[in-house]
């Protein structure tokens, strides 16, 4: 058995290593359930087989010096020099190889379920969010908010609610479910979003807006203009940048259901489609999203960001945010 937990941590350190080096897109969900699984294999033979064995061992050894220092007594031998407690406790210790599985077990199964079905830690990698979520943000993402789904094949078992328009939300990119992506909802089913002339409008009234005054984005080093929008119940800040030319209207985009879409040098009217949702970043001149690439379904969506948990380059981040 030691041999064997060998090879599988030699696996689980090329696949990490692979996965850090960029050789390949790891799925760490898909990871952790595998995790859970094997160490659930070795705690089960370490209470069935393994501990067992190592108690009845210990009772032998037990017993067998009871029986030497019954004949030693016979003998008129009272007196011998040996431990029998420390090579008992040797006898029952755990090896390393189960230490570091059947060990881990509870610990590994309670972060897959609090991570499956709970909250879920993701890091802000790049700057389409902006002003609202920067570079270098932890994040805690909601996992029930949306209803509960099955780990890792990520199929909702039951409902609760649905994404609402000024959601932010993690889910799985339409065109490389792998990779995890973070935006804002726009449209919900039903509705018809147009961004023309870098103004958004949902059903034929334009979203309301108010001049923030100019923004300087460190991530891409230049100005921008900041505006607080309202979508749904609350009120969030985006950042249009006037002297930026978008280029969705330069050529017809091929993606499901893009003859739900009409592009022009303007911009993009769609009609978002049922089971589906329209999202874009706050950084709207800035961000691959919804224009770009299409429709969220709904089994692609991972849950509901709420909370900055940690930003290590600045703390006065932590906090909830709109």
């Amino acid at each position: 058995m030691s041999s064997l937990t060998i090879a599988l941590f030699a696996a689980l350190a090329v696949y990490l290593g692979g996965w850090w080096m960029g050789h390949w897109i790891g799925n760490f969900s898909l990871l952790l359930f595998l995790l859970t699984v094997v160490t659930f294999g070795y705690w089960l033979a370490e209470r069935l087989k393994f501990a067992p064995a190592r108690q009845q061992a210990a009772l032998q050894l037990e017993r067998d010096h009871a029986q030497r220092m019954e004949s030693l007594a016979r003998q008129g031998i009272e007196k011998v020099d040996s431990d029998v407690q420390a090579a008992r406790h040797k006898l029952l210790a755990q090896p390393w190889w189960l230490d570091w599985t059947a060990g881990l077990f509870p610990v590994i199964l309670a972060v897959f379920l609090l991570r499956s079905f709970l909250f879920e830690p993701f890091k802000i990698p790049s700057g389409s969010m902006i002003p609202t979520l920067l570079v270098g943000d932890l994040i805690l993402v909601n996992k029930y908010h949306y209803g509960v789904r099955l780990p890792v094949l990520n199929k909702k078992i039951i409902a609760n609610h649905d994404p609402k328009a000024g959601d932010v939300i993690v889910f799985r990119y339409p065109v490389d479910p792998r990779i995890d992506y973070i935006k804002r909802v726009v449209g919900v089913p039903g509705d018809e979003v147009a961004y023309l002339n870098q103004r958004l409008t949902i059903n034929g009234k334009p979203v309301t807006t108010e001049a923030q005054g100019d923004y300087y984005d460190e991530h891409s080093m230049r100005y921008a203009k900041r505006y607080s929008e309202q979508l749904g119940e609350r009120r969030h800040d985006i950042l249009v940048d006037p002297g930026r030319v978008p280029l969705y209207g330069v050529e017809p985009k091929a993606f499901p259901m893009a003859q739900s879409c009409r592009y022009s040098v303007e911009g993009v009217t769609c009609k978002v489609p049922a089971g589906h949702y329209f999202v874009m970043g706050d950084n709207r001149d800035d961000s691959q999203d919804s224009r770009y690439w299409g429709f969220v379904p709904d089994e692609n969506i991972v849950g509901r960001a709420f909370l900055v948990w940690m930003n290590f380059g600045n703390l006065g981040r932590i906090g909830g945010f709109n």
